[in-house]
């Protein structure tokens, strides 16, 4: 096997098994997902070269220019569901408090999951802040999940084209070619605010303690 085919199905294979989880489910009585009891990370881990998160334990290794708290925002060009070159720092909420939600690939359990409670469990902030995914899924991929999923309020954008959002940022996993999974607020003057890295990728980020981050930058505002 070729070294491409085999860094494809090791990709297919972290995908389809590495980051589904089990769980009891419930429904929200306005929303057709079933949320899973899925397991919510506790800190954060460092972007950039020379950090690691954990996949069941083992280490990958973290790849790009790492981002903190107080850096700006990279003026970075990702690709949205309409295939229009997009400006991360110039988005349509520009201007106001944003919460970017990165995942590894919306088709995945864990992924579905937060993309949803981003969406869904607000608790209307997104009435106040633009909600936005980012994933290395192709556009075609993340239209078809905001389609099927009827997630209207989230800005979907794809690194897809070389991965430039992770590596300007410090989120992307060079094995297997996927960002690993964070979240940031960032404010009106596109000053990062606040950042959770979840030290095992399997695990959901603190997106309630990133609601309220971004409530309190809204309120202050």
């Amino acid at each position: 096997m070729t070294r491409r085919g085999l860094q494809i199905l090791v990709i297919g294979l972290f995908l389809a098994n590495g980051l589904t989880a089990c769980g009891s489910s419930g429904r929200l009585p306005d929303s057709g997902f079933s949320y899973k009891n899925l397991p919510v990370a506790d800190g954060t881990v460092v972007a950039g070269e020379g950090h690691s998160v954990l996949f069941k334990g083992s280490p990958l290794q973290l790849s790009g220019t790492g981002v903190k708290v107080g850096d700006h925002l990279r003026e970075i060009k990702l690709t949205d569901r309409d295939l229009a070159l997009v400006n991360i720092a110039h988005t349509a909420g520009s201007g106001k408090v944003r919460i970017i939600s990165i995942v590894p690939s919306i088709d995945t359990k864990v992924c579905e999951q937060q993309t949803h409670q981003l969406s869904e469990k607000n608790r209307g902030l997104d009435k106040m802040v633009e909600l936005i995914t980012v994933s290395i899924d192709t556009p075609f991929a993340q239209k078809r999940f905001a389609e099927e999923a009827k997630i209207r309020n989230v800005t979907f954008l794809s690194d897809y084209r070389g991965a430039d959002f992770g590596k300007a940022h410090g989120l992307f996993l060079r094995e297997p070619h996927i960002l690993t999974r964070a979240v940031m607020v960032v404010d009106a003057q596109n000053v990062i605010r606040y950042l959770q890295i979840t030290p095992e990728l399997a695990q959901l980020p603190d997106l309630d303690e990133a609601f309220k981050f971004a409530r309190s930058l809204v309120t202050a505002s």
